[in-house]
C-alpha cells in the first residue's frame, strides 16, 4: 500500500476515513465554538427583544403628544411633509429625522396608521436598544454581564416610568422619539468592533462594515450622536483593529449620507435640510439654566429624577477606578465612549451660552447612548478587580470559593433589592385603560359630534377615535387649544375631555377645572378616573 504523503489534499484523509491532522482538528474545534457561541448570542438576543416587548405590553403607555406625534404625522404624510406649514414648521428637527421617520411609514404601510403600527414602531426602537446593551456589554465582558446590563435597564424607572397620566420621569419605552432607537443602532455598531477585532480577513471586514451601517443608522435618528463618530480611529486603535480599516467602517457611513443628502434634496429640497434644522433648533430655555446648573447636567439627569440614578454615576465612578488600576483597553474604550458624548452635551446645554441651549442634557434620555457604556465599564472594572485578588485572602478564603459562593450570592442579594426597589419606583401603571374605555364610549355614542380638549390630549385623542389598526370608529371634530392659555370661549361649545395631569406636565389653563356650580355636568369618566367627558354650562341666549 501506498504510505500517504504530506502534500496530499485533505479531502483524502476525509474520505478514506483517517484521522485529521492537528491543525485541521484545531481548526474545526474553533468553527465548531463559533456555532455554539453564535446559537446562544442568538437566542439571548431573541430572550432581551421578548423581555423589551413584554416589558412595552406592561407599561403600555398611549400614544403621546407633541413629538412623538408629530414623528407620526410626518411619516403618514411622507414624502409630502411641509416643513413651512403648522405643526410641521416648529419642529423640522423631529420630522427630517428618516431613520425614524421612514420605518414608522413602511410599519404605517403594513399594519396601518393606528396604534398597533405605533406599539410596533416604538417596540422596534427598545429592541435595538436593550438587544443592543446586551451586545455590546457580551462582547467586552461575557453573557453573564450582557444580559445584567440588559435586565437593569429594563427595569429602571427611566424606562418604566414614562406615562404622564401616572408619574412620569422621562419618555422613552413605548413611545416613537430618537433616543432610544439612535442610542441602540451606534450600541449594536460598537458591538460589531469589538466582535471585528476578534476576526481577521473577510470575517473582519463583513463585521466592520456591519458596524458602519449600524452606526451610520443611529446619525439618521439621532443627529448629535455624531460626536461618537469623531474617535472611530481611537475605537480601532483600542481594539487593536489595523489603522486602514477605518477605511471599511467609514466607506458605509459616507454612502448612508449620501443616500440621506439626496432623500432630503427630492423631499424637502435641500440636501441640507436635515442638518439645519438640527443646527437651528434650540434657543432659550423654558427652565432656569446657569452655567453652573450646565456644567453639572449628567449628575442632575441621573439624580434629579430617580434615587436610582446611581447606578450609573456609580458604574461611571467604578470604570474610571478599574482602569486606574487595570489599565485595561476595553476600560479605555468605554471612558473615551462616555466622554466624547458627554463634553459637547455638557457645553450645548448651557456652558457655552446658558441663553441659548441646543440640547437639554439634564433630560435622561440625552444620555441613553452612554448607558450601556457606563454599565459594560462597572461589570467590568468588577470582573477584572475580582481577578486582581490573592488565590487566598489571608488563608480565609480562597479565589474559587469567592467566585463559586460568595459572588452568586451577593449578586443575587443586590440584584433581588435594585429590582424590588425599581419596581416599588412605579407608583401605579394607568397603562391605557382609560384611552381603551374612551374608545368604546365613543363607539357608542356617535351621535356626538364635537369634543373640545387641551392640543395634547387631542393629540393623543386622534388614536383612541380609531380602532387599533387605524379604521375609525367616531368621526367627529376635535376642537384643541394651547393648554398654558385660559379657556377659549369656543372651547366651551361641546364635551370637554379632561384630566388632571399627574406626570410633570401643567394643568390645564393654569389650573382650571370643569365646575359643576357653575354648570358643567360629568358625560363619562373612565373607571381609573384618569380621564373625565363634561357637558359644559348651557350657552346663554344671544341678544
Amino acid at each position: 500500500m501506498a504510505q500517504t504523503t504530506s502534500d496530499q489534499p485533505a479531502v483524502d484523509e476525509a474520505a478514506t476515513g483517517a484521522e485529521p491532522d492537528e491543525p485541521s482538528r484545531r481548526m474545526l474545534t474553533r468553527a465548531a465554538g463559533r456555532v455554539r457561541r453564535t446559537r446562544r448570542v442568538v437566542w439571548l438576543s431573541l430572550l432581551v427583544a421578548a423581555a423589551t416587548v413584554l416589558t412595552q405590553w406592561v407599561i403600555m403607555t398611549p400614544p403621546l403628544y407633541f413629538d412623538p406625534y408629530y414623528v407620526w404625522l410626518a411619516a403618514r404624510d411622507w414624502p409630502d411633509i411641509p416643513l413651512t406649514v403648522w405643526p410641521f414648521d416648529e419642529v423640522p428637527h423631529q420630522v427630517t429625522r428618516i431613520g425614524l421617520v421612514l420605518p414608522a411609514r413602511l410599519v404605517q404601510e403594513v399594519l396601518g396608521d393606528g396604534q398597533a403600527a405605533f406599539f410596533t414602531v416604538a417596540a422596534l426602537g427598545g429592541c435595538a436598544f436593550f438587544v443592543g446593551t446586551y451586545l455590546v456589554v457580551r462582547s467586552l465582558f461575557g453573557d453573564v454581564a450582557g444580559m445584567a446590563s440588559a435586565a437593569i435597564l429594563l427595569v429602571h424607572p427611566f424606562f418604566t416610568m414614562t406615562n404622564p397620566f401616572g408619574h412620569e420621569i422621562t419618555w422613552s419605552t413605548g413611545l416613537v422619539l430618537p433616543d432610544m432607537p439612535g442610542a441602540g443602532l451606534f450600541t449594536i455598531g460598537m458591538a460589531g468592533l469589538v466582535v471585528a477585532s476578534r476576526r481577521t480577513g473577510r470575517a473582519q471586514t463583513r463585521m466592520l462594515i456591519a458596524a458602519g451601517v449600524f452606526m451610520g443608522s443611529a446619525f439618521l435618528v439621532r443627529e448629535f450622536l455624531a460626536f461618537l463618530f469623531l474617535p472611530i480611529p481611537v475605537y480601532l486603535a483600542l481594539l487593536r483593529i489595523p489603522w486602514r480599516r477605518n477605511v471599511t467602517v467609514g466607506a458605509p457611513m459616507l454612502a448612508i449620507l449620501v443616500v440621506s443628502l439626496v432623500h432630503n434634496q427630492l423631499v424637502w429640497g435641500s440636501p441640507l435640510a436635515g442638518l439645519i434644522s438640527a443646527a437651528e433648533h434650540g434657543g432659550q430655555s423654558r427652565d432656569y439654566v446657569t452655567r453652573g446648573l450646565a456644567a453639572r447636567s449628567f449628575l442632575r439627569a441621573m439624580h434629579d429624577w430617580n434615587d436610582l440614578g446611581l447606578v450609573f454615576t456609580a458604574a461611571l465612578a467604578l470604570t474610571i477606578a478599574g482602569w486606574a488600576l487595570t489599565r485595561d483597553r476595553r476600560l479605555a474604550l468605554v471612558l473615551v465612549w462616555f466622554f466624547t458624548l458627554a463634553v459637547p452635551l455638557t457645553l450645548f446645554s448651557g456652558v457655552l451660552d446658558p441663553n441659548d441651549i441646543s440640547l437639554r442634557a439634564w433630560l435622561q434620555r440625552y444620555w441613553f447612548a452612554v448607558l450601556p457604556a457606563l454599565l459594560a465599564g462597572g461589570f467590568g472594572s468588577l470582573i477584572l478587580m475580582f481577578r486582581m485578588l490573592p488565590v487566598t485572602l489571608g488563608g480565609l478564603v480562597s479565589r474559587p470559593r469567592l467566585r463559586t459562593l460568595v459572588v452568586p450570592a451577593l449578586a443575587v442579594a443586590l440584584g433581588g433589592t435594585y429590582a424590588v426597589a425599581a419596581v416599588r419606583a412605579v407608583p401605579d401603571l394607568p397603562r391605557d385603560k382609560a384611552w381603551s374605555e374612551l374608545r368604546g364610549y365613543l363607539a357608542g355614542h356617535r351621535d356626538i359630534t364635537l369634543i373640545c380638549a387641551d392640543r395634547r390630549l387631542a393629540q393623543t385623542l386622534t388614536f383612541y377615535t380609531r380602532d387599533v389598526w387605524g379604521d375609525p370608529i367616531w368621526r367627529g371634530e376635535i376642537r384643541d387649544f394651547p393648554h398654558y392659555l385660559p379657556i377659549p370661549r369656543n372651547a366651551t361649545e361641546g364635551p370637554m375631555l379632561y384630566t388632571r395631569w399627574r406626570g410633570m406636565e401643567s394643568q390645564i389653563g393654569g389650573g382650571w377645572r370643569p365646575d359643576p356650580a357653575q354648570g358643567w355636568r360629568l358625560m363619562w369618566r373612565s373607571s381609573d378616573g384618569i380621564l373625565q367627558l363634561w357637558n359644559p354650562p348651557p350657552r346663554p341666549p344671544e341678544d
